[in-house]
């Protein structure tokens, strides 16, 4: 792996752990703060964002988060590519995010090789709990995924 990514694993990895570990506060001002320092954008471009720790990425800084988001506690972004979520989303617990993709052939997992394709959640979606996004899919806006979903084809707005 680049040098540079590496190093942007580990810094998502410290803030992570601050954040995890971090005790609730009534306006949850200092947990935002941290996610803006893990999404890289200043605080006031996530207004109304919460996430229940524990949240799991791998660097943070491609993840596009809108207004008035909500993750129930265990999310987990593998953000190799960018995601983004829009406005007024809703996550149950156990949500995954999975970007990241290996190649079907032993052959080619045997090289190393990794793609990732972005995932992108449209405004107003609720996604339920324990519900698995694969890699390339887009959510159009109003969309419901069903708890335990694995989903791997886009669908369009409502």
């Amino acid at each position: 792996m680049q040098p540079e990514l590496v190093e942007s694993r580990f810094r998502a990895r410290e803030i992570m752990h601050r954040y995890n570990n971090s005790p609730p506060t009534r306006d949850g001002h200092e947990r935002r703060e941290m996610l803006a320092e893990l999404f890289c954008v200043p605080v006031e471009t996530i207004p109304g964002v919460y996430i229940e720790p524990p949240l799991y990425v791998d660097f943070g800084s491609n993840i596009k988060i809108g207004s008035d988001f909500y993750a129930n506690y265990n999310t987990t972004i593998l953000d190799c590519a960018t995601v983004t979520i829009g406005n007024r989303v809703l996550f149950g617990p156990n949500v995954s995010l999975y970007p990241a993709t290996h190649g079907i052939s032993v052959k080619e997992r045997q090289t190393g090789l990794e793609r990732a394709s972005e995932i992108t959640i449209g405004d107003d979606c609720w996604i339920g709990g324990g519900a698995n996004i694969q890699a390339g899919v887009t959510l159009g806006q109003g969309c419901t995924v069903g708890a335990g979903a694995v989903v791997t084809k886009s669908f369009p707005d409502w």
